[in-house]
């Protein structure tokens, strides 16, 4: 099972970046931060704030540089190929960070979709919901966006292979 990321953002389209970053690791580990917006990046959609429930002062508060958190990633992620379910946009935000402070990924960003079957493909929606209902995760958050892909990648495999009854 490969690790997934999941990135919130202040929104979509120009101008956006990247406010939190979370991912889950196989063995369960997670890692979950805030992230402080660097100079210039001021775009905020109130729609998204209302969606992951970050307020941008939060962020200024509470949330840790783009520096450190690529510093972060690079470490835990290095020379690792990891997924995510939203690939075009959560690149962009990655590359925005990133450029941002000068460096560059030590890991690869991967489209979960290119992990499923057609089976998996075929009843992941349905596994997604079952998974979200049984997390019961009040917040909707990096980390924990993260998690359920986790397990709804890994109880999609489970049922193509046999393994699972819903």
């Amino acid at each position: 099972m490969p690790v997934i990321i999941d990135i919130e953002a202040s929104g979509f389209g120009k101008g956006s970046y990247p406010i939190e970053i979370g991912y889950y690791m196989p063995g369960g580990s997670t890692f979950c931060t805030l992230i402080r917006p660097e100079p210039g990046w001021v775009h905020w959609d109130t729609s998204a704030e209302a969606v992951h429930g970050i307020a941008r002062e939060h962020l200024v508060s509470h949330g840790k540089s783009a520096l450190d958190v690529c510093r972060v990633l690079n470490r835990d992620l290095v020379g690792q190929r990891v997924y995510c379910d939203a690939w075009s946009h959560d690149y962009v935000w990655l590359s925005v960070m990133y450029d941002a402070v000068g460096l560059v990924p030590s890991f690869a960003l991967g489209d979960i979709r290119e992990l499923l079957s057609e089976c998996e493909k075929s009843q992941w929606h349905e596994v997604r919901s079952l998974v979200e209902l049984r997390l019961a995760l009040k917040r909707h958050r990096a980390s924990g966006d993260a998690r359920t892909l986790f397990e709804t990648l890994l109880e999609a495999r489970q049922l193509c292979a046999g393994e699972l009854i819903v």
